[in-house]
């Protein structure tokens, strides 16, 4: 079967709605750090290492809870607007992040994935990127897709364009042209810290999937309101525009 082929059943099984059974794909958009060390007097440096803290807890168990695919998003292509200092925090933490997890990534069959145009970032952190998604290419029990220098709009617009390169533009060819091709089809989105909004985070594939917003600030996200997420896309009846 051809990726286009595979696309197509792709769709053709969505618009057929159902049941949610399982899910297979989660994104979250991890937003409360800055709000988490504001409310306890510290830097926001201290509220980024800590939301690091809670990537590693929730990575894991996306692992021991069966999930396909994990896609966090890390670093948007509008997060270049906050002050130098933060960026420089953040990527100190992006670089510590790959060099102290990549064994375990290793250890576990974790796929290690990036969407977005990674390559934009300091050459080191490049290196280490390259490096890790090289080391963990063949592992298959969970995919963990980080979003890094990544807007929805932009991968689109990317898509549409390949897409039209080669033929046809139809929902299967930009779906096979998406950063997330090779993913299973978007299950669940979760947005931490109250706020209820997509900004520009994987629109074209959250067209279809349950939508789970929290008050918890994301260095305070744990296993637990994971399962609790998982828990309440299990209840849903997904119909995909039928009845």
């Amino acid at each position: 079967m051809t990726l286009r082929q595979a696309q197509d059943e792709r769709v053709d099984a969505q618009l057929a709605g159902g049941s949610s059974g399982p899910a297979r794909h989660v994104a979250i958009i991890m937003d409360g750090n800055g709000r988490w060390a504001k409310k306890r007097l510290l830097p926001r440096a201290v509220g980024h290492k800590r939301g690091v803290d809670a990537v590693r807890e929730v990575v894991r168990a996306a692992r021991h809870m069966g999930l396909e695919a994990l896609t966090l998003y890390a670093f948007s292509s509008e997060n270049w607007k906050r002050p130098e200092d933060e960026i420089s925090d953040l990527m100190g933490l992006l670089r510590a992040f790959i060099r102290s997890d990549i064994e375990e990534f290793a250890a576990n069959d974790v796929r290690l994935k990036i969407i977005g145009d990674y390559k934009v970032l300091p050459p080191d952190i490049v290196k280490l990127i390259e490096d890790a998604l090289a080391r963990t290419a063949h592992n298959s029990r969970t995919t963990l897709a980080v979003a890094l220098n990544y807007g929805s709009q932009q991968e689109i617009a990317r898509a549409a364009a390949a897409a039209a390169a080669k033929g046809a533009v139809t929902v299967a060819a930009i779906e096979a042209e998406l950063d997330t091709a090779d993913l299973p089809p978007l299950d669940l989105l979760i947005r931490t810290s109250g706020e209820v909004r997509l900004s520009n985070f994987l629109l074209w594939q959250a067209a279809y999937a349950e939508m789970w917003f929290t008050d918890v600030l994301w260095p305070d996200f744990t296993p637990g309101h994971l399962r609790e997420a998982l828990d309440h896309f299990a209840t849903r009846e997904r119909r995909y525009g039928g009845r």
